[in-house]
């Protein structure tokens, strides 16, 4: 493929022959192939993607917070910080299949996708789905990921048969007929990966998988009250299930991340010809909350903000290792989350805390309000992304994929990335805050329902939150009135009601039904990013003076 030859000619020396002869000893097998760009200034790119992270859990996005995130902050400033970020949905396995695959997740299952417990699968990332992975691969990046996956894998019993989700599935997985995984993260365009199946404390098999195989089988029985202060209410939904011996929960996030430091420093000393693409998906902040011994009580606002502040000491570490190396000037680092907070983290830090991890927003994890999927996302690249800029273009996680394809000279087919939108002209200050990169934005809730933006308005197709109950239980205390009780979906002006209070579904029903009619026509269309996408490429960008 030409792609293939792009790379293997500046691996071997024969970067001097045109690219026309290459297309030309390839075209009869090739056919019309993408466009790639290979270069020796391609930037690195880091991605840290936080779990169950709210708009208001960042210092640099709540002023009333109760911590500081001072590292976080401080590369919001030295970057981009988007005020209207979403994630594609507002549970983690269909928003990770969002990150990976650049679309949402009814172009995978048709509808919903909810989140895998046990040997849950087959993988949401079908064979053929280009990944971004896959795409940054293709042009030469040496590929990492560590932490949690959580977007589906398939195990087998002693028979050869397919197992399906359950915890006690668990002890019927053949491990030799199981591995190497056909679709864990080196079957998805990963080189390198140290990742757990699941949720990494919440929800069993607690197993490590790297790259591929599974070096310790879950054999034991895990206990809740084996972790530190047990019957505390914040180790609320660690779930008792099998689990591998030695497996770690207290520490899992610092283990994550010693994998990733340890990827990028062998990837420089055995591979620094080449750029590196590394994702570390972190387990914190979700439930249970387990800040390591280190960061216990250092926060005025209790364990979850020891959490959260053991994110922001940990990205401030990572940063600190591209400084030490000397490749943080040309490292794109993205901060990002797959949702809004969980129920109870958010009910029990506004009660005991007086802080909003929602930042203000209607609804938490799950809900289509914009709690459930208004979440942070930092961009920082110093040698190209002014400093301390705040967009207020709405951009979904989806976007990364098409962005990064622009920033490599990647060339998308129409039928990859197909909910990817290009955000680098923003990201470098070229693109003005009233053009709207984004026409409209799409999101689902926890029930696979959609929710569709269009500048000011936003669009539910559905009544009520479309995720928590709030008649009954610990969210009923906040409950809205409901000014259309008997509208099968609600229509929000978010300029002039941002906490979605009045439902105006029959007071502006041309405008609802011309969100509908739209809805309709982006769900039959098979994409909603435009055909024909261009990348920018490192040629068409200018660095910054220094």
């Amino acid at each position: 493929m030409l792609h293939a030859m792009q790379v293997a000619a500046r691996r071997t020396g024969l970067s001097q022959w045109p690219l026309a002869v290459l297309a030309l000893c390839t075209a009869a097998f090739s056919g019309s192939l993408p466009s790639r760009t290979v270069g020796s200034e391609l930037p690195n790119i880091v991605i840290v993607y936080a779990d169950d992270l709210g708009y208001g859990d960042l210092s640099c996005y709540n002023a009333r917070s109760a911590y500081q995130t001072p590292n976080l902050d401080r590369i919001a400033a030295e970057g981009i910080r988007f005020t209207d970020a979403h994630s594609p949905s507002t549970i983690c396995s269909p928003s990770r299949y969002g990150l990976y695959s650049g679309q949402q997740i009814y172009r995978s299952t048709g509808g919903g996708g909810g989140a895998f417990e046990g040997p849950g699968g087959p993988s949401y990332l079908k064979p053929d789905t280009l990944t971004i992975g896959q795409m940054l691969r293709d042009v030469g990046y040496r590929t990492g990921v560590f932490g949690k996956w959580h977007v589906g894998l398939t195990w087998y019993d002693s028979d050869g048969k397919r197992l399906g989700g359950g915890f006690e599935n668990s002890l019927l997985i053949d491990y030799e007929k199981s591995t190497p995984l056909i679709d864990g993260p080196n079957a998805r365009g990963f080189d390198e990966s140290f990742v757990t199946p699941n949720c990494p404390t919440t929800d069993p098999l607690y197993i490590y998988i790297e790259n591929g195989n599974v070096p310790v089988p879950a054999s034991e029985r895990h206990r809740r009250d084996t972790l530190p202060n047990p019957g505390g209410k914040w180790r609320w939904d660690n779930d008792e299930g099998w689990k591998a011996p030695g497996y770690e929960f207290v520490e899992a996030d610092l283990l994550f991340y010693e994998k990733a430091r340890d990827f990028v420093t062998r990837h420089l000393d055995e591979h620094g010809e080449q750029p590196f693409f590394c994702v570390l998906s972190t387990q914190i902040c979700h439930a249970p909350v387990l800040p390591a011994p280190e960061f216990a009580g250092t926060s005025p606002a209790g364990p979850r903000g020891d959490f959260v502040q053991e994110l922001d000491q940990i990205v401030g570490r990572f940063d600190q290792l591209l400084g030490e190396m000397g490749i943080a000037d040309n490292t794109i680092l993205i901060i990002h989350a797959d949702n809004g907070p969980e129920t109870m983290h958010a009910v029990w830090m506004r009660e005991d805390h007086a802080h909003d991890a929602a930042g203000g927003w209607r609804g938490v994890k799950r809900d289509g309000w914009e709690g459930g999927h208004r979440v942070p996302l930092l961009v920082r690249w110093p040698r190209y992304v002014p400093a301390q800029q705040v967009s207020q273009q709405p951009i979904n996680t989806t976007d990364l994929f098409a962005t990064l394809a622009s920033v490599v000279g990647y060339t998308l087919p129409d039928d990859a990335a197909v909910d990817s939108f290009d955000f680098l002209p923003v990201l470098v200050g070229k693109q003005p805050e009233t053009e709207l990169v984004r026409p409209y934005l799409l999101t689902q809730s926890f029930r696979g329902e959609f929710q569709l933006r269009q500048g000011e308005w936003k669009y539910l197709d559905h009544a009520g939150s479309g995720g928590n109950r709030y008649d009954q239980g610990i969210m009923q205390r906040y409950a809205l009135p409901e000014s259309e009780p008997d509208a099968p979906g609600q229509l929000y002006n978010l300029a002039n009601d941002p906490g979605e209070t009045r439902n105006l579904y029959f007071t502006e029903a041309e405008k609802r039904e011309e969100l509908q009619r739209l809805l309709e026509q982006l769900k039959s269309s098979g994409r909603s990013a435009p055909r024909d996408r261009q990348p920018i490429g490192m040629e068409g960008l200018e660095p910054l003076a220094r």
